[in-house]
């Protein structure tokens, strides 16, 4: 039998930007009797989290739970508001659009895929101005939609989405804003309502702290109304029918009732701290590993300030090192495991995530795993990236005010 707790002592450290560590206190949850899914106590466990789900998505609108990974809330998310031939306008900010962009040409649609050249307009975030200017040129309004990534998993940078909404508002454009935060939601502030988006895209593995295997669509009323002219072939991600059980508490198919107490779990513990002390958190992390990189004298893979992650950020390693050999070292000899570099990035750099079930120390010894290791690998650092992010960490405390 294949042996998947294999760490002889300790803990391993998975500090990669997603599935991210599930907390002990929602394993328990996760480990109740498995219980009728027709049944009245479900009903009430399905009413009482779909409420709870709206405050972390902020909005007043329906949220869409799915048993399925976040690529099947992509899915969902354009079979349900677009026809076959439609014309939508994705913006290249890494890997993950890119992914979405090639779904969207599966699905019949017609992406037009705009972005900055080359490997480093991995390094930036969508550019507001370029799809204002797109949207202008198209007069007849054939574009549908927009989809942009929100927190880029694959680099580490996290766009400006109230941009993106006032760049389509000042285009006068109809098109349908759809989101993916499958990576950003409860970890890095996101506003559904506020910021009128009309799909937002997430999923259960990263800010929501649980293992992967449910996704979320939350819909405005421009797109469920939407959804209700298109003519995409949907049965399973239709949301009409999931509207209409969810009035109740309950879903057209067997849901995924385990890691429905641990969603609700996972609701109560961000609610209970507050998601504005969730995201300060998180920024706090942030900027001590990226004091860490700064000490290295290494680059963060995002090269724009104002929309550096604090989910995870990209160490960038210098010319001719190869950075998954730096991560096998790091993994055989110090238990943990980073993000590799993908797509155009790979082989460039390395991922360090700092999101959800963490603290200074878990990162702190990141920073040492991932110091000795290049270190090892033969990696000129200019200096202690522990050192600094101790440093950092030591003179900005968190303050408790929840």
């Amino acid at each position: 039998m294949l042996n998947l707790d294999f760490h002889p002592s300790g803990r391993h450290f998975l500090q990669i930007p997603g599935p991210s560590p599930v907390p002990d206190r929602i394993l328990r949850a996760m480990s109740l009797p498995t219980i009728d899914h027709r049944g009245p106590e479900f009903g009430a466990l399905g009413l009482e989290l779909l409420d709870k789900v709206k405050r972390v998505f902020k909005t007043d609108n329906p949220v869409i739970i799915y048993p399925a990974s976040g690529t099947g809330a992509w899915e969902a998310a354009l079979a349900n508001t677009l026809s076959p031939g439609d014309r939508v306008l994705m913006f290249e900010t890494g890997h993950f659009a890119t992914l979405w962009q090639k779904m969207a040409r599966r699905l019949g649609l017609e992406p037009e895929f705009l972005g900055l050249p080359g490997y480093e307009g991995w390094r930036h975030g969508v550019q507001a101005d370029m799809i204002e200017m797109r949207l202008r040129e198209d007069r007849d309004h054939a574009i549908k939609a927009v989809c942009v990534v929100h927190n880029e998993t694959s680099t580490g940078v996290t766009s400006d989405i109230a941009a993106v909404r006032r760049a389509i508002d000042a285009a006068g454009h109809p098109a349908l804003l759809l989101v993916d935060t499958i990576s950003g939601l409860a970890s890095a502030d996101y506003r559904h309502d506020e910021w009128g988006v009309d799909v937002t895209i997430s999923g259960s593995q990263k800010g929501l702290m649980l293992p992967p295997g449910i996704s979320f669509n939350a819909v405005s009323d421009k797109a469920i109304e939407a959804s209700r002219r298109n003519a995409m072939p949907k049965s399973f991600w239709a949301w009409d029918e999931i509207l209409e059980a969810n009035r109740n508490g309950y879903w057209p198919y067997t849901p995924s009732t385990n890691l429905l107490y641990g969603l609700n779990e996972a609701l109560d513990m961000l609610l209970e701290e507050g998601m504005e002390h969730v995201f300060a958190r998180h920024q706090r992390w942030a900027a001590g590993v990226r004091a860490a990189v700064e000490a290295w004298g290494l680059e963060v893979q995002c090269q724009d300030p104002a929309v550096y992650s604090p989910v995870l950020t990209g160490v960038v390693v210098p010319e001719g090192v190869d950075a998954d050999a730096i991560r096998k070292i790091i993994y055989e000899r110090f238990d943990l495991s980073l993000g590799m570099g993908l797509g155009k990035a790979k082989g460039k750099m390395f991922r360090i995530g700092h999101l959800g079930d963490c603290n200074d120390l878990t990162l702190i010894a990141t920073l040492g795993g991932c110091e000795a290791g290049m270190k090892l690998a033969g990696v000129d650092l200019k200096g202690s990236g522990v050192t600094a992010a101790l440093e950092y960490f030591a003179t900005h405390p968190l303050k408790a005010d929840h």
